[in-house]
């Protein structure tokens, strides 16, 4: 019986950690889309607990609402919780593994939408709180801050490779990077300009190819 009992530990163990795991994914889940829908200052513990299908005092257990915001933003943006090194990502390392700066500036436009599309409304109600928030606004902006620190990581490796121009210097080529991926910036393009999302990505490929990578390599010209 009691052989029994020990081996059923780690599997109840194992059975809750998982439980546990959902729940949690569940209500940031349900916090993502009300917030972007609806606002975060609308949004009530009573409808997060609705559209997770769990009691308030979970959702509670999982809150306040500002770390729900924060942990929402987090998974719509790049599918995790927590800080990330993108280079250690599907996306880094597909970034790392182009053959030049023509097929990774073709990635990053479809990358960005990729992010973008899903996040922008989260983007746009963090921003919007923030004004009257002052918890929110130092979340707002230590986010962007973190968001600068990963693409200057990246652009670290890629100006080892010799994929970044030469005749600009590196915090513009950030900066730049930073002001055309924006979400602000998709939100003009796409829900404001009403242009398709599939323009908006070739848009950014050839922003990004133009004014931050380095020229494509050409070939010299076979000898006659």
């Amino acid at each position: 019986m009691s052989d029994m009992t020990e081996s059923t530990r780690p599997y109840r163990s194992e059975l809750r950690r998982r439980q546990a795991a959902e729940t949690r994914r569940r209500v940031v889940e349900a916090a993502a889309e009300l917030f972007s829908r609806q606002g975060y200052q609308a949004t009530t513990f009573a409808q997060l607990a609705t559209a997770a299908g769990v009691s308030v005092e979970t959702v509670q257990r999982h809150g306040p609402k500002s770390a729900l915001l924060q942990a929402a933003l987090e998974l719509v943006s790049f599918g995790v919780e927590g800080e990330t090194d993108l280079l250690a990502t599907d996306l880094g390392k597909a970034m790392l593994q182009v053959s030049g700066t023509a097929e990774l500036a073709a990635l990053i436009g479809d990358a960005m939408l990729a992010i973008n599309a899903p996040s922008a409304g989260l983007w746009v109600a963090v921003a919007s709180a923030a004004q009257g928030d002052e918890e929110l606004r130092g979340y707002y902006a230590a986010n962007l801050a973190l968001l600068r620190r990963q693409v200057e990581h990246v652009f670290h490796v890629f100006a080892e490779r010799g994929w970044l121009r030469a005749d600009v210097p590196f915090d513009d080529l950030v900066e730049a990077f930073c002001v055309i991926t924006s979400v602000e910036a998709y939100v003009r393009f796409v829900r404001l300009d009403g242009k398709p999302d599939d323009t908006y990505a070739a848009f950014v490929a050839r922003t990004v190819g133009e004014t931050i990578l380095s020229p494509p390599l050409r070939s010299s010209p076979a000898s006659g």
